[in-house]
């Protein structure tokens, strides 16, 4: 049993540097400012399910949070950091200063990752520009390896000036 128990702390160790590895070689952001969490299911074994929120900064525009609250699944899987957490997911962004778009900001690009699962299915923030009504458009997706899905969320900031 210990063997086995020692077996599964090293596979968890593995799992998380392999996902840390993963997130640098994607050239975006991984979300790490945990703002805060609620327990919403008990598990007898391993963590309670919750529904976590964390902030992701927009790493170009200044005075820019999102923040992005999630399903996170307990029980042994989520404690070992193997379970699939599911596609529920809200999303609001607010400005904390004036917001300005420097020159040259594409019009579309991926600015962070959350993992839901090892190396399978993450969820997405996008910026999008919207120069005709001078705001910034941050919409959450959730994806998978092979093909992507329909949850979706989507909130607006507006650019001062």
């Amino acid at each position: 049993m210990r063997r086995f128990l020692a077996g599964c702390v090293m596979a968890a160790a593995l799992i998380g540097a392999a996902s840390m590895m993963f997130g640098a070689t994607i050239g975006v952001a991984r979300a790490e400012t945990r703002v805060g969490a609620v327990s919403t299911n008990f598990r007898l074994f391993g963590a309670n399910d919750k529904v976590v929120v964390e902030r992701l900064d927009d790493p170009k525009i200044p005075n820019v949070a999102c923040y992005a609250s999630f399903a996170k699944t307990g029980g042994v899987k989520g404690s070992l950091g193997v379970a699939t957490d599911p596609s529920r997911f809200g999303l609001s962004c607010v400005a904390t200063g004036k917001v300005t778009i420097p020159a040259g900001l594409p019009r579309k690009k991926q600015i962070a990752a959350i993992s839901a699962s090892f190396l399978v299915k993450h969820f997405n923030l996008y910026r999008l520009v919207d120069p005709d009504h001078k705001a910034l458009v941050y919409l959450l997706i959730s994806t998978k390896i092979i093909h992507g899905s329909p949850a979706n969320a989507v909130s607006a900031v507006p650019v001062s000036g």
